[in-house]
């Protein structure tokens, strides 16, 4: 399986990026070949100029590298904190430049065709707030936003999202235990066969 691995967080050394390490490190154990890009670590650029808003518009090279690997993944893995109940602007801007029209749906005459139907998704979230707290005050928008707006509007049913908190205030030995609930969620993910 080929598997498309992102993570938005700006601070290398961050919990996150201790998750995307392991998920890296877990799917490269079982056999899949991974495709990672931190994206800032490689300042991707996220602002959407209107001319390339065009399905058939040029694209910039780094825009049309991720473009192509997005369609030839089997999986897609994405790792951010949850920042005012969003992804960091970095991830949102990239999914504004390269989940496009062409790549990961199209228009046809009844309307939005999903292109990446049969593939699955994983998303791992870190926050401060605790899980209560939230559900209480804002419900869980980044589950709507992931799995509705983002990876079920493409073709994506097989969706897993888990978030870790509260970081601010979890222990060494809670943070490596959740490392390890990483390391099975993508086993079990990213198995073979369906879903």
């Amino acid at each position: 399986m080929n598997v498309f691995v992102l993570i938005g967080h700006q601070r290398r050394g961050s919990f996150c990026h201790a998750i995307a390490a392991t998920a890296i490190e877990e799917l490269k154990a079982a056999g899949h070949e991974v495709v990672f890009h931190d994206l800032y670590a490689e300042r991707f650029d996220p602002i959407l100029c209107d001319e390339e808003i065009p399905k058939d518009a040029p694209l910039d090279a780094v825009v049309e590298r991720h473009c192509r690997e997005v369609m030839a993944a089997d999986g897609y893995l994405v790792v951010h904190p949850n920042w005012w109940a969003m992804p960091p602007a970095i991830l949102k801007g990239w999914l504004d430049r390269v989940w496009r029209q062409g790549v990961v749906y199209r228009f046809g005459p009844e309307g939005v065709l999903p292109l990446l139907s049969g593939k699955r998704a994983v998303v791992f979230t870190t926050s401060n707030t605790p899980r209560d707290d939230e559900l209480r005050l804002f419900g869980d928008p980044l589950e709507n936003l992931w799995k509705a707006c983002v990876f079920n509007f493409v073709g994506i049913d097989h969706f897993y999202r888990r978030n870790f908190e509260s970081i601010i205030m979890s222990t060494p030995e809670q943070r490596q235990a959740w490392l390890d609930e990483v390391r099975t969620i993508v086993r079990a993910r990213f198995a073979s066969g369906p879903g």
